[in-house]
């Protein structure tokens, strides 16, 4: 799969900011992406070390779709540990 491809885009929360303080950034990703996958992507797009990555498949919202149809969507949300003293000048000021 192609890096460019793997990261959809970065999550921006209170929780995610709180994390880029330790060191850690939040993604969306592909759902059919690896770990090894997602770790090629975030170093070769932001040229930084990265030591771990966690990943976790997201239930999406309920909607309804006619009378008694409902369907939610899920996606994928990679948590990105990088090497010490390493950070991702894009989320500065944030």
């Amino acid at each position: 799969m192609d890096s460019a491809t793997v990261i959809r885009r970065p999550i921006v929360t209170e929780k995610s900011t709180s994390l880029q303080e330790r060191g850690r950034y939040v993604f969306e990703v592909v759902t059919s992406a690896t770990k090894l996958e997602i770790k090629d992507a975030v170093e070769t797009a932001f040229d930084v070390k990265v030591s771990s990555v966690n990943t976790m498949v997201m239930k999406g919202k309920r909607k309804r779709f006619g009378p008694r149809t409902t369907q939610g969507k899920t996606w994928k949300k990679a948590i990105v540990k990088l090497a010490p003293g390493e950070s991702i000048t894009i989320f500065e000021g944030v």
